[in-house]
């Protein structure tokens, strides 16, 4: 019984670590590649919001992520592309948001 509420505890603990992220994590393999470009094509309605694609990483790969359609969480959002960023060797990748 004492094993399992241990697991529980660290379970929950990784669960809100998780939540808790700031929307940004560190690459140590180098800078992406440059980003990919293709037609957009047609919204899927009135009110949908592009938003670009980006490179992630996979293990030991770069993923590029493709871009999509959105909706605006409310009527005068607007969104902020995310980025990666060199900081003392490591680049950093901001996520893209609502603002």
């Amino acid at each position: 019984m004492k094993k399992l509420l241990s697991l529980s505890a660290l379970l929950v603990a990784a669960g809100f670590s998780g939540c808790a992220g700031s929307g940004v994590y560190v690459s140590h393999y180098g800078p992406p590649p440059a980003p990919r470009y293709g037609v957009v094509g047609v919204a899927p309605g009135p009110g949908y919001v592009w938003t670009e694609g980006y490179w992630d990483r996979h293990g030991n790969n770069w993923v590029w992520v493709t871009g999509s359609w959105r909706r605006p969480p409310h009527p005068h959002a607007v969104w902020v592309p995310g980025y990666w960023q060199d900081e003392h060797g490591h680049h950093r990748f901001h996520h893209g948001y609502w603002r």
